[in-house]
């Protein structure tokens, strides 16, 4: 009797107290879930910009000072930008670690790593000494293996509470205008930050354009942003909006559109669910472009094209007809709903994580020397998968 009467007991304070445990184990989840979109496109106007701007040594620094140049905006309320070393922590590299005198952390004494921090202090500094009004700039760097540097570049982001991360590519530009193999760590970690970054994400890869050249108020960098749709175009269409501000630059907006009267349009099947989430990203791709168009446009700053076009292959074609135009090129990574235009670019991808338009730009046997800046907006994650704010325990 007494066992009965005890199994009762612990039946009774497990159905009451369980719902409250699991309850309490969701709010604290919640709670370390960001809720706020650390992105361009929601930044206030009168906020300044805080930018994790990477580099992966000195042969970095032309084409990373540029980026800051046209990053930068309007002088006010002005760019803070946090430029960060990423090194590789290797075996030999840790054997060089040290404990700094009067506290538990470690001091790197590599005199090759030093060097190369100074250097690229230096080159930053001189610059904002020159030409850097509105820019605030700051130092850090990310020492860790591949396999934790991803977390350590979170980390900062976080701390310095940034809406973009610039990182270079993976491979290196060679004096010709090609691409070495590239390295794999670097690659892994740009993927994992593509996947789990706190903010938007921005990869600068390199071709023989001359984006490396120094941009000045008195030079001519002609850049193009290609607007097709989706959220990655609307956040790379924000920066676009702080790239036209730079004096230097000659901007011009290129917007692919469906032509669907050609005889060329491919034929397709949607369901309602998704014609009512292309027809609700159409509507933000047109409210996004039209308030760039009356900013922009319609004053004069930046330049418009418009391409009716019917499907991927027209896409290909009017991308390679870009040869020899532009210095940069900026487009969004992916997050289209309408694919007809991209559909099938992705067939023979050498880089997915660059996504399809970036990937033609960027690969080794296109002919267009641009170089590309591929920007994916921030992928908010401010509920837990299969729970909804309502979700209840009882």
């Amino acid at each position: 009797m007494p066992t009965c009467i005890s199994i009762v007991i612990v039946i009774f304070l497990s159905i009451v107290h369980t719902p409250f445990i699991v309850k309490h184990i969701i709010r604290r989840a919640r709670a370390l879930v960001p809720v706020h979109r650390m992105n361009l496109q929601c930044l206030d106007p009168k906020t300044e910009l805080k930018i994790l701007l990477c580099v992966h040594g000195s042969h970095n620094l032309p084409s990373a000072i540029n980026l800051l140049a046209i990053s930068r905006g309007r002088p006010n309320p002005g760019l803070n930008v946090y430029v960060t070393d990423m090194v590789e922590l290797s075996d030999k590299l840790a054997s060089t670690l040290e404990k700094e005198e009067g506290t538990n952390n470690m001091v790197l004494t590599d005199k090759s790593v030093i060097e190369m921090r100074e250097q690229i202090t230096q080159a930053f500094q001189a610059y904002v000494d020159e030409d850097g009004t509105g820019i605030t700039l700051g130092r850090s760097h990310a020492l860790a293996t591949f396999n934790g540097m991803s977390r350590e570049l979170i980390v900062l982001a976080e701390d310095f509470m940034v809406s973009l991360i610039l990182l270079p590519f993976h491979k290196r530009l060679n004096p010709d205008g090609t691409h070495d193999s590239g390295s794999p760590g670097f690659r892994y970690v740009n993927r994992k930050l593509l996947r789990h970054a706190p903010c938007s994400i921005g990869i600068l890869v390199e071709r023989g354009s001359g984006f490396a050249d120094g941009i000045s108020k008195s030079s001519e960098c002609k850049v193009a942003i290609i607007f097709i749709g989706g959220k990655d175009d609307r956040e790379a269409l924000s920066y676009a909006g702080r790239v036209a501000w730079h004096p230097g630059v000659k901007l011009t907006v290129i917007r692919f559109l469906v032509d669907k009267n050609s005889e060329n349009a491919p034929r397709r099947v949607s369901n309602r669910a998704s014609t009512a989430e292309e027809e609700e990203e159409m509507k933000h791709d047109d409210e996004s472009f039209a308030d760039f168009y009356e900013k922009y446009v319609a004053g004069g700053k930046v330049a418009y094209m418009e391409k009716h076009l019917a499907n991927s292959s027209e896409t290909y074609t009017n991308l390679k007809s870009l040869k020899g135009q532009y210095t940069l090129i900026i487009v969004g990574r992916g997050g289209r709903v309408n694919t007809i235009l991209t559909l099938g670019l992705n067939d023979w991808q050498q880089c997915p994580e660059l996504g399809s338009v970036g990937d033609v730009l960027s690969g080794s046997g296109f002919e267009c020397e641009s170089s590309v800046l591929i920007i994916q907006q921030h992928r908010l994650k401010g509920q837990l998968d299969g729970l909804s704010d309502d979700f209840s325990i009882m």
